[in-house]
């Protein structure tokens, strides 16, 4: 990959990063619950998914998965259920917010590590919207003239690294905001808010079309 594709490719993974989608949504919301600190594990999550994808989409799986109706319907209700119940959890939640530097939270549910990075991992790898996006957006940066693990591998570490950096951005932004949400209304209305945002994004997934060029962000 010449230095003027990779220029290109990395402003476009760029604007794709930021542009707000579901990994967005769990960074600010993990972010404004358990602080930066905490959130590691969730982008971490974000990340391997996202290389999931990436993966996928460059061996040419991604492109069987877009032609086949079955295999696409069966990752797209995966991904859509799995936001949802992910954001009605959240919604539900009663949970007061973790300090940043604290163990635990005082009389609050903080998530493990394991599932923090889990919940990440799902959010990205079931996402059908990711799929078809990379499936689109990839060929146009391969040079079938040069080794393609290479350029995967270029591509890859450049997503992951704008990816990485702007979630991380997301989650210190959100976590900003933690002397806001110190009473319990508050909480609970923040809980509603992304939690009402996970299920919106979920359920916009039953809406993706194989044929669809996608141009929302993973």
């Amino acid at each position: 990959m010449d230095i003027h594709t990779w220029t290109a490719y990395f402003f476009a993974a760029t604007l794709i990063a930021i542009s707000p989608g579901s990994g967005a949504i769990l960074a600010m919301s993990h972010g404004l619950n358990y602080g930066v600190k905490r959130t590691h594990a969730t982008i971490a999550g974000l990340q391997a998914g996202l290389l999931v994808i990436l993966l996928v989409a460059g061996a040419g799986v991604g492109s069987l998965l877009v032609a086949s109706e079955l295999a696409f319907g069966i990752v797209k209700t995966l991904g859509a259920a799995y936001l949802i119940y992910l954001g009605w959890s959240q919604w539900r939640s009663t949970g007061t917010l973790a300090p940043e530097a604290g163990e635990s939270a005082a009389g609050g549910d903080v998530l493990p590590p394991g599932r923090r990075w889990l919940s990440g991992f799902l959010t990205n790898v079931t996402n059908p919207k990711g799929i078809v996006f990379m499936v689109a957006v990839l060929p146009q940066f391969i040079s079938p003239g040069r080794p393609l693990w290479l350029q995967l591998l270029v591509i890859a570490l450049t997503t992951l690294a704008v990816d990485t950096v702007v979630m991380h951005g997301y989650a210190f932004a959100a976590s900003r905001l933690q002397t806001l949400f110190k009473n319990a209304q508050a909480i609970k209305l923040q809980n509603r808010l992304f939690g009402g945002l996970l299920m919106a994004v979920g359920a916009g997934l039953f809406f993706v079309k194989r044929s669809q060029q996608v141009t929302q962000p993973i």
